[in-house]
């Protein structure tokens, strides 16, 4: 039996996103995901992952102490727009700048830390470091010029890239993933006003727990936003939204539409048999493909819980055979979704067969040939 109903397509009014769900790896929404953008504030997601990076070192490899305290340069005084309103000549601790990052989303709090790591202790020697991290990451369509993503020539992020880093901080990290639900950070009570944070699903209750917002002129108002609910979590990058309300809004509605019009369904049990395969030169003629364990797939939510898929295989399976071992691969496909593969192993141990077993597979080819003429056996 085939599907009969698809997922609601999302008709976003992004002018770029990507939506996918962490669990699977399935991408539910691309809308020119990877065409490289201004990111803006969203960058700051690469100054913290390197940063996480450089922590994890310590400092005595060349890298960080969340307990140490950096110097705050004129340059890192000087930027505008978001701010730990830092000051020239004073020391913070990496904590602090890493919170003031993720929190108020500081321009002054990226500098210092790019400036501690970087080889030659600039912003743009940091940047540098940051593209070629990138690459390395496999985001493809990045390219930094800044550590904060103020806007600049050549500073470019692709939607896919940005979810790509999302979901590494929060595989990678998982000691420092929390810090990005923190709904507040009063640092130094120095500007009480300047104390909450920008994401604005981390206050709606639908499981929202990170990254960070961006706005620019060039770029709009964007989100690389996550969300968990139950045993799902989402991952999804928005940009080109034209106001505060409406990226909120449309974030929303993003999530909500995540994980309604899709869920997770068994599949299959473990051992559970999709086909035979002919075994060649075996103990037994034919051997069970089957599941190698319980398996559950994303589908959409209102579809049949039947469908029909392929058995792809290259037969006979010559003996002998381990049981576990993977001979075939189920394809289906989902309506609104990408092709899904999964893997079929043996079910059972087929030695090779004894000598009646050959000389039995052997006259049966040569049967074969005879029957199907000159032409059959060339």
């Amino acid at each position: 039996m085939s599907w009969t109903v698809s997922a609601a397509a999302f008709e976003t009014k992004a002018t770029s996103a990507f939506v996918i769900d962490q669990s699977t790896g399935t991408v539910l929404l691309n809308k020119n995901a990877d065409l490289p953008l201004p990111p803006a504030s969203m960058s700051k997601l690469m100054t913290l992952y390197m940063a996480f990076e450089a922590i994890r070192r310590g400092k005595s490899d060349g890298g960080l102490d969340l307990n140490e305290e950096l110097p705050v340069s004129e340059h890192a005084q000087s930027f505008g727009g978001s701010s730990m309103f830092l000051r020239s000549g004073e020391s913070v601790s990496v904590e602090d700048l890493i919170r003031g990052i993720i929190v108020l989303s500081g321009n002054d709090s990226c500098v210092v830390i790019a400036e501690a790591l970087s080889p030659d202790g600039t912003e743009a020697g940091f940047a540098r470091l940051m593209t070629q991290r990138a690459q390395q990451m496999g985001m493809t369509n990045s390219t930094f010029t800044n550590s904060s993503g103020w806007p600049a020539p050549g500073h470019l992020m692709s939607m896919r890239d940005l979810a790509l880093l999302a979901h590494r901080l929060i595989v990678d990290f998982p000691e420092y993933y929390p810090l990005f639900a923190e709904t507040e950070f009063a640092f130094d009570n120095r500007v009480p006003s300047n104390r909450l944070n920008r994401n604005p699903l981390l206050t709606m209750g639908i499981g929202a727990d990170g990254l960070k917002t961006g706005h620019t002129e060039a770029a709009g108002y964007g989100l690389t936003g996550s969300a968990k609910q139950g045993d799902r979590r989402i991952i999804f990058v928005l940009s080109g939204m034209e106001s505060i309300a409406d990226r909120a809004s449309e974030a929303q509605a993003v999530v909500n539409w995540a994980f309604r019009q899709f869920a997770m369904r068994p599949l299959a049990t473990e051992g559970q048999e999709f086909a035979r395969a002919d075994v060649w030169m075996g103990a037994e003629p034919t051997v069970g493909l089957v599941a190698p364990e319980d398996v559950s797939v994303l589908m959409p939510a209102l579809a049949e819980r039947s469908f029909e898929g392929e058995v792809i295989f290259s037969g006979p399976v010559e003996a002998p055979i381990a049981k576990g071992d993977q001979l075939a691969e189920l394809v289906f496909t989902l309506d609104g979704l990408p092709e899904t593969r999964l893997p079929l192993v043996a079910d059972r141990d087929i030695p090779s067969g004894g000598f009646v077993s050959r000389m039995t597979t052997a006259a049966m080819v040569l049967f074969n040939q005879l029957i199907a003429g000159p032409e059959g056996a060339t």
